[in-house]
């Protein structure tokens, strides 16, 4: 029996070593200053909106990211009242063609939930970022810094939240859509300060991910061994690695059927290694999704974070997200 212990502990220290191996690369600097700026303020119905920068720590990633890089762009939504109010970070999708590609996505939604007295940030993803240059080509390791720098900023998000005196910590949710689902994806088991998250038609595991006919295409495209090494030496940036980690936080995944890449069976497999407590619902949709998923993300998020549902009217209202037509991809 003493023996079976000192087994147990030991691959229990060994699982805790290889998770702050993980976590390490996602560090940033929690003492850096926000430098929290206003640019504007609106008053709608009773909620006010603040348009605001605040500060994010950039170290070795500045080159990838663009020159306004530590500066993130963001709206906060704040109901009327003093709170403490719940809190939600939204983060919006990244898809060529849509005037919502910023956190302009979700501002209906947050006004909506801001008469049901929840706060909200909403911050410009790093790829809108003013002078961020996009770069496409298989392999390259900016890619890997914009995630990286992405991730750090999304928690300067849930550092500006609790450096708040109007918000309750323990009722803070993450709601992330297409790429920055994924970045809720690595967010849910890196940071422990959500109390649920909604992850909104995104890529949830590179292992997964390889027993598709279009990874398995686009393999052989690139370069077999070329990828395969990449992504050995990137194995840390799997967020399959990070959602089976999420407990005790609660995951919705909300996924669509009409996909040019991400298909139905792909998201059962995502949500088969999401840790518990979850729920998937897959709509008939586009990636954009439609009234009846903003419908389901609202009672999820009232119902973690214990906040009284808008009206049914009021969330009919919110306009549906349009679907522009997905880029070619280059031959």
């Amino acid at each position: 029996m003493k023996t079976f212990c000192c087994v147990v502990l030991l691959l229990a220290s060994r699982a805790l070593a290889q998770d702050n191996e993980l976590l390490r690369h996602w560090d940033y600097d929690k003492g850096a200053p926000l430098n929290v700026k206003q640019a504007g303020i609106e008053e709608r119905d009773g909620v006010t909106i603040h348009d605001i920068t605040f500060s994010t720590p950039v170290g070795d990633r500045g080159a990838a990211v663009g020159p306004n890089g530590g500066v993130v762009p963001a709206y906060l939504v704040v109901p009327s009242g003093k709170g403490p109010f719940p809190a939600v970070i939204y983060g919006h999708w990244c898809m060529p063609g849509s005037e919502k590609k910023n956190r302009t996505e979700f501002l209906e939604e947050a006004l909506v939930l801001a008469h049901s007295g929840v706060l909200s940030l909403l911050p410009d993803h790093v790829m809108v970022h003013p002078g961020f240059v996009e770069d496409n080509t298989p392999m390259n390791e900016k890619r890997i810094a914009v995630e990286l720098q992405q991730s750090a900023n999304l928690r300067r998000g849930a550092d500006l939240l609790l450096a708040r005196k109007d918000v309750d910590p323990k009722h803070i949710a993450y709601v992330g859509h297409s790429c920055d689902a994924t970045a809720g994806g690595f967010l849910s088991g890196i940071d422990k300060r959500f109390k649920a998250f909604v992850l909104m038609a995104g890529d949830l595991s590179d292992e997964v991910d390889k027993t598709t006919k279009e990874f398995q295409e686009y393999r052989q495209k690139v370069g077999p061994e070329k990828l395969d090494a990449f992504m050995n030496k990137f194995a840390w940036m799997d967020a399959g690695k990070y959602v089976n980690h999420a407990a005790p936080a609660a995951m919705f995944l909300q996924y669509a059927t009409d996909e040019p890449f991400l298909s139905s069976d792909t998201a059962k497999r995502y949500f088969e290694i999401v840790s518990e407590p979850k729920k998937l619902k897959i709509y008939e949709a586009p990636h954009a999704l439609n009234a009846e998923a903003t419908r389901d993300r609202i009672a999820f998020l009232a119902e973690q974070l214990s906040f009284k549902r808008p009206e049914t009217a009021a969330i009919a209202a919110i306009r549906t997200l349009v679907q522009p037509p997905w880029p070619k991809a280059p031959q």
